[in-house]
């Protein structure tokens, strides 16, 4: 089974007016946001004032530790400005964003790739733009928190963004992005959001990207290579109730929507040392899941370029309806992840070819959950070296439906409701495998008659098995 996603369900321009509208009708942030500071309505607008100390600063603006209550962008014209930073003196300036689009709009005139042979002289003195220190409050449904167009060597740091759209937002083409040690809470669309640009060398490190309602981070079309998502906390970016729907994910790669268009790929992609859960399972009756359809990681590729070259390692992967969903995707390995509590399912791989999956821990932690692994469609991929426990899926714990070309090797399965599942599949090796305690109503080992030049070597099978003569490797 394929999983859609959001882009390819409802075209970008009515995802975007969707948001808005659920902003409007639903932002409990904003609410909170009016009893933080009572009186918001009152504060002057100040966007003209510091608009002035922007263009006096040449491009730089220092805030005092006060509240600000803006209307409009400010804007850094890096061109005209050449370097510049938006700071505050002490360390809490509030900027409270009273209109539609982004506090804080930084752009430069980057036309080139990360190759120093591709920079315009110019475009040297707009060179690291900084963004740092400060709090963006969102008080309209379509403000958004900070956007970089064009810009090289940008950086943000230790900026809060709450009650807007998107938190972070790249446009256009942005090179050797640094987003670290920010707090992205509570927007009602993405936390950073990589929208349809061209970008090559971002970094996203020590950040806290938690209760944004449309992704934690996505990137939705565009040439994006080289995204580093390094030791942070991303949580609960989908919706909270147990009646929507969703294909959000706490972090969304999707090209899905361009099917037909090679110039919009991502590839080059490490996931490392994170935590990511949220949410299925905790707030909701045992017969409600919160956010049916999520995931944790989603890679919604497309076949004539998919998503490629992912590395996803030490994280803690938990509580959502589908831990991880792969699509049209290759050379994607997953190692030393503990996974816990999906809603139903850990895995799900479709129409991929040499996807890894080594050193992993799967188990259900306090629930009873199917936890199973599916793979479909899909060729040349290795499952080794894993613990699989408690996946109480009928279908079986591992499962292989029409694919071929797998390693199996090394999986201890305890404690499932049934184990390894081969329909219709082709020169797969299964070796080295324990598997214990499954019901006794159900096989530890199953191979249909449909499957061919299937090998089993050196397993430890403590139940029944059920394997079709002819589906065995001569």
């Amino acid at each position: 089974m394929m999983l859609p996603c959001f882009s390819k369900l409802i075209p970008l321009p009515a995802v975007v007016a969707l948001l808005i509208g659920f902003v409007a009708s639903n932002s409990t942030a904003q609410q909170d946001i009016d009893a933080q500071i009572p009186g918001i309505a009152d504060l002057p607008d100040v966007t003209d004032e510091l608009q002035a100390q922007i263009e006096n600063g040449g491009g730089s603006l220092e805030l005092e530790d006060r509240v600000y209550r803006i209307t409009r962008a400010l804007e850094i014209n890096l061109v005209k400005h050449g370097s510049a930073s938006v700071r505050t003196r002490g360390g809490s300036a509030t900027l409270i964003m009273d209109g539609a689009g982004p506090a804080i709009r930084l752009t430069g005139s980057h036309e080139g790739s990360a190759d120093p042979k591709s920079f315009k002289p110019a475009t040297w003195n707009e060179r690291m733009p900084i963004v740092e220190g400060i709090v963006i409050l969102g008080h309209h449904p379509e403000a958004v928190g900070v956007e970089l167009v064009q810009c090289v060597q940008p950086i943000v740091s230790r900026v809060s963004v709450r009650g807007c759209l998107h938190g972070i937002h790249l446009t256009t083409r942005n090179r050797n992005v640094t987003i670290s040690d920010c707090h992205l809470y509570e927007n009602e669309g993405v936390g950073i959001y990589l929208d349809d640009l061209s970008l090559h060398q971002i970094n996203i490190s020590n950040c806290h990207i938690s209760y944004n309602r449309a992704g934690g981070i996505v990137v939705r079309d565009g040439n994006v290579r080289n995204l580093q998502v390094t030791g942070c906390d991303i949580e609960a970016n989908m919706p909270h109730d147990t009646e929507t729907p969703t294909t959000a994910a706490n972090i969304l790669i999707d090209v899905a929507g361009s099917p037909d268009d090679k110039a919009k790929s991502v590839a080059e992609i490490a996931i490392t040392g994170c935590t990511i859960q949220h949410s299925a399972n905790y707030g909701a009756a045992e017969d409600k899941t919160v956010a049916p359809g999520g995931a944790n990681i989603r890679l919604a590729g497309k076949e004539i370029w998919p998503i490629d070259s992912v590395t996803i390692s030490g994280n803690v992967i938990s509580d959502t309806t589908t831990n991880i969903a792969i699509d049209h995707s290759m050379d994607v390995t997953l190692c030393g992840n503990t996974f816990f509590a999906p809603k139903p399912d850990h895995l799900i791989v479709t129409n991929s070819q040499r996807i890894v999956v080594t050193g992993n821990s799967f188990n259900p932690r306090q629930f009873e959950r199917p936890g199973a692994l599916r793979f479909t469609n899909c060729s040349d991929c290795l499952i080794t070296g894993s613990s699989i426990h408690a996946a109480r899926s009928t279908d079986g714990a591992v499962i292989l439906d029409n694919c071929e070309g797998f390693v199996i090797n090394g999986l201890n399965l305890n404690d499932c409701a049934r184990g390894l599942v081969l329909k219709n599949s082709r020169d797969t090796l299964i070796s080295n495998c324990r598997v214990a305690r499954t019901d006794e109503t159900a096989a530890d080992i199953e191979v249909d008659a449909a499957s061919r030049d299937i090998a089993l070597s050196a397993n430890r099978f403590s139940g029944t098995q059920s394997v079709a003569t002819e589906a065995l490797a001569k």
